[in-house]
């Protein structure tokens, strides 16, 4: 089953991918804001979520959806009748590709009870796909990945993000200044499923987040587990919306006590 839910979903993603790099219109505008004024959508958003939930329910009518834009089906709160809900941000990273900059990416994971088994993060303006599959490892195109070898926290490149509410990017910025002498450097790429796939893929050695969602994190996180990475929130806890610590097994060890000192998760 993982594999014939794998080639679904690099499929889907890929026809999103040709759909949003060859149909983006020069005038994009925004359809409409979420969780305040510069948290945007567009139509390709739109657009994009229905062609591959579409898709998907074509092939497989009995699977539920949880997706970004909203796109839902009965039971979506957890699986249907097959057990498999897929979970998909058809844009990671929409402010990104409002503008015209390439880190953007179509995230689609595949979860069977409860749990994800299958990761493809599509990344257009690179020419490249992420994928994983529970327990069979993680792939960037054809190549296996893995994630870099710990070097001291204060060597690490960590990947983070802002939440577009006020109060929480204004907190999170005072995060990132806490951490910032810490570490070699930060990165901001726009784009959480990217960021945790770069990880993955040992182009950094960590990340962190607060705010995010199952679409944002779902397909990024099983890539970066399946490359040797650890995931986690909280001390203690499991990948969340509080708090999402990602990162090679030594830096993790150090990053997430740190984070969770320096009240990463909470506003």
């Amino acid at each position: 089953m993982k594999a014939d839910l794998l080639e679904l979903a690099l499929d889907a993603a890929h026809r999103a991918g040709v759909f949003l790099r060859e149909g983006r219109p020069d005038d994009l505008g925004v359809a409409a804001t979420k969780s305040s004024p510069i948290d945007v959508v567009t139509e390709m958003d739109i657009s994009a979520e229905k062609l591959i939930t579409g898709f998907l329910a074509e092939h497989r009518p009995d699977d539920t959806f949880l997706a970004e834009e909203g796109s839902r089906s009965a039971g979506s709160s957890g699986a249907g009748e097959s057990g498999v809900r897929w979970v998909i941000d058809p844009i990671d990273g929409t402010v990104n590709y409002l503008y015209g900059l390439p880190s953007w990416a179509i995230s689609i994971a595949a979860e069977y009870e409860g749990e994800t088994v299958v990761g493809v993060v599509e990344v257009p303006s690179r020419g490249e796909t992420y994928r994983a599959v529970l327990g069979h490892g993680a792939f960037l195109n054809a190549k296996p990945i893995h994630c870099r070898p710990s070097p001291e926290l204060d060597e690490a490149l960590v990947g983070t993000g802002f939440n577009y509410v006020l109060e929480c990017r204004t907190a999170q910025a005072d995060v990132a200044r806490q951490l910032i002498p810490r570490v070699r450097d930060i990165r901001r790429s726009g784009s959480a499923a990217l960021d945790l796939c770069d990880v993955g893929a040992g182009r950094l050695d960590g990340f962190y987040e607060r705010g995010l969602n199952a679409w944002d994190y779902a397909a990024g996180a099983l890539v970066a587990r399946e490359a040797g990475a650890l995931t986690g929130g909280r001390p203690g806890e499991p990948l969340n919306r509080d708090l999402a610590v990602v990162a090679s097994p030594g830096v993790f060890a150090e990053l997430q006590p740190l984070l969770d000192a320096l009240g990463a998760w909470h506003d």
